[in-house]
């Protein structure tokens, strides 16, 4: 999935250099992280998802993360149904997505995401993202192309979802390959997590767990609201187990 937020003036922008992040969109069409100059210190290890991350030899590279006060299956069902994104991000240009085929996101599902940048003259950027690795609640990565007239480049994108006490550790890193990625770019990314986090702890759902009976009417007497969450999402008691959570906010 790409994400999306950016604005093009036949190259990205830095904030928005295309929040490309394959859709990772939030779809904030985004530029990319630079890689750490020679001489700085060694970062974390890039992030996978069963065994494949994104394209270390890409000249842009960007990585982020953010605790969220909130269930894991609400995060990850608002996270996955990529069709609802624009309505709780901030993308920076007209943005719409779409999936191209039904059913709940999953290994080898396409999304596409078509942005249009207020440019002079305007220019429309279209972002088709293929999943390639998805472990329910775990992690998810796409990859895929964004292109418009004179632009082009190839993203890939990891998301990992962690249980921590009190809230969920929610990591995202991506890479933009092409002539116009921009290494000075955060891809949005930062953004993208932010508007997550404010989504997921107002108690916004995707649309899969909201068309549920859910915590609301399904909840069992005594059941803490993020266990009630998944059961009605389907997720078995071992999936979600160990996400600290005693009761609706939180342990």
């Amino acid at each position: 999935m790409p994400a999306i937020r950016s604005k093009i003036s036949r190259k990205p922008s830095r904030r928005t250099g295309l929040r490309v992040a394959l859709l990772a969109v939030p779809l904030t069409v985004a530029g990319a992280l630079a890689a750490a100059p020679a001489d700085a210190s060694p970062g974390p290890a890039s992030l996978t998802c069963q065994g494949k991350g994104v394209d270390q030899t890409a000249k842009a590279r960007h990585r982020a993360e953010i605790l969220i006060h909130a269930p894991l299956p609400a995060i990850w069902g608002l996270h996955t149904d990529v069709e609802a994104w624009t309505s709780w991000q901030k993308p920076a240009a007209p943005m719409t997505v779409r999936r191209l085929d039904p059913g709940p996101l999953r290994k080898h599902s396409r999304f596409q995401a078509t942005v249009r940048v207020p440019s002079a003259p305007p220019a429309t950027v279209v972002i088709s993202s293929t999943v390639q690795q998805l472990q329910r609640g775990k992690c998810l990565r796409w990859t895929g192309p964004a292109d418009s007239a004179g632009y082009h480049i190839d993203g890939v994108h990891v998301w990992t979802f962690s249980p921590v006490r009190g809230g969920v550790l929610v990591r995202t890193e991506e890479s933009h390959r092409g002539p116009q990625a921009d290494p000075t770019s955060d891809m949005g990314l930062e953004t993208w997590l932010a508007d997550l986090k404010t989504a997921a702890e107002s108690g916004r759902r995707g649309r899969h767990l909201a068309a549920n009976a859910g915590a609301g009417r399904d909840r069992r007497a005594g059941e803490p609201e993020g266990r009630a969450l998944g059961r009605s999402a389907g997720w078995s008691g071992a999936g979600w187990s160990g996400a600290g959570w005693s009761g609706a906010g939180g342990s």
